[in-house]
């Protein structure tokens, strides 16, 4: 019984994985074919001194420490709580 619920509790874990890193791997290189076929998009202000480029840059660092935050919580309050319930 513990080695299949630690079977589904790994399974979740790699489906979450890949499911962030596809998420991520959108996210930035979708930003680094914006800046290579719409460069004008990129260098147009929202507000004297901010480019679109810019703030879509800043978006990007910001959306992977929220996905890390996330994964890192549902780790923390999930993933090892369950992990330390199959080892006893």
């Amino acid at each position: 019984m513990n080695e299949e619920r630690l079977r589904v509790l790994s399974a979740l874990r790699m489906r979450i994985a890949i499911a962030l890193t596809l998420t991520m791997i959108v996210i930035y290189f979708g930003f680094i074919l914006l800046i290579a076929f719409n460069p004008a998009l990129m260098g147009s202000l929202v507000v004297p001194g901010l480019s679109v480029g810019i703030l879509l840059g800043a978006l990007v660092i910001v959306v992977s420490w929220l996905l890390t935050w996330g994964y890192v919580r549902w780790a923390n309050d999930y993933y090892d709580r369950e992990l330390a319930e199959l080892s006893k």
